[in-house]
């Protein structure tokens, strides 16, 4: 199952890395108003939440003493090297902590803010929060991008292309499975994790 859970959040990422090749160092610093948070913020925040949530994660509580989340919101960064720096720092992280999972430990009690969760719990919910705040990222590029945009998925009207595609790539013998790289509903993998 860890192999499972990195492959998600390497997608994740890899969607964050393919926004950020596209923009500049204004883009990435840019806010829509003083409410908003550029892209550069909401990079810092992923980072602090991951440096917080997976040092040693297996030992102490996921909100550590030392965290300032209201500092994560400031918005400070004066490029986007910089911005990257944080990036890459809390993925680290994140990915060291997942490498410590064995079926051993994977349903361990730890905590994050005083509250008990598996060590699975704790991995699904920030593999929701931290796509939740990639596609804050997506979203925000994609409007300063405009028609220069390059899509990270499928292109607009071009659905029906990628599934003809798709199709004859399939070798009739074997079990077909979802194309998407980050849906694993028909695989073996999956069914397999949880059949215990």
């Amino acid at each position: 199952m860890k192999e499972l859970l990195i492959k998600r959040f390497q997608y994740y990422k890899e969607l964050g890395d393919k926004t950020f090749g596209q923009l500049s160092d204004e883009q990435v610093l840019w806010q829509y108003n003083s409410e908003s948070n550029s892209i550069a913020t909401i990079v810092k925040q992923i980072s602090g939440n991951m440096l917080s949530r997976w040092t040693n994660f297996l030992t102490e509580d996921g909100e550590k003493e030392w965290r300032n989340r209201d500092s994560e919101f400031e918005n400070d960064l004066i490029s986007k090297a910089q911005m990257i720096e944080i990036w890459e720092k809390g993925w680290t992280t994140l990915f060291e902590a997942l490498n410590q999972i064995s079926e051993e430990n994977i349903h361990q009690i730890i905590y994050i803010r005083g509250e008990k969760h598996t060590v699975l719990d704790a991995v699904l919910r920030q593999l929701a929060h931290y796509p939740y705040h990639i596609g804050q990222i997506i979203y925000v590029a994609k409007m300063l991008k405009n028609e220069d945009w390059q899509t990270l998925s499928i292109a607009r009207n071009k659905s029906a292309d990628f599934n003809r595609e798709m199709l004859k790539k399939q070798n009739p013998e074997e079990v077909q499975h979802n194309a998407s790289p980050v849906c694993y509903a028909k695989s073996d993998e999956l069914r397999d994790d949880y059949k215990t």
